[in-house]
């Protein structure tokens, strides 16, 4: 119990490193999915299979559709993995999940297996929390904005 409460209350749980940290970590494994998805999009499936995998779907404007889809993921991705412009990044991210979740997925129950929403609502929500709360210290972001108060200030 003691443990427990040094953790959570002033302690490791509440520091800035740990969040930093964290944002790090989910930043990282986000950004990898996202650019595997958009990766997969223009260049496993080619830009032309894509766009017809959409039309099968579905997905309103295919064509156009699976290249934004495609970009949005695979610049998106790159976006959070290095912590550049990541609140545009993550809610773009976010509103390309959305519609997924509700062109595609939502029809199909939550579990991925049966062609469900359970990993686009997982990426959704992560993306939209990135967006939230920023990049944190370990960023290109806390970078240039460092760089920036610096120069306003001057």
């Amino acid at each position: 119990m003691t443990l427990q409460l040094n953790l959570c209350q002033g302690g490791v749980m509440n520091s800035t490193v740990f969040r930093d940290v964290s944002l790090l970590i989910a930043r990282l494994g986000l950004g990898v999915i996202f650019i595997a998805h958009g990766w997969q999009k223009f260049s496993t499936w080619g830009i032309d299979g894509t766009q017809a995998a959409f039309a099968g779907m579905d997905v309103p404007l295919a064509d156009v559709s699976a290249i934004v889809a495609a970009t949005i993921e695979l610049v998106g991705g790159i976006a959070l993995l290095v912590g550049f412009a990541t609140r545009v990044a993550g809610v773009l991210l976010f509103l390309n999940m959305l519609g997924a979740f509700f062109i595609v997925h939502v029809g199909n129950g939550i579990f991925v297996g049966d062609g469900g929403y359970e990993l686009v609502l997982a990426l959704g929500v992560a993306s939209l929390l990135i967006a939230g709360v920023g990049a944190g210290r370990f960023s290109v972001d806390a970078v240039v904005g460092k760089r920036s108060r610096v120069l306003s200030a001057s």
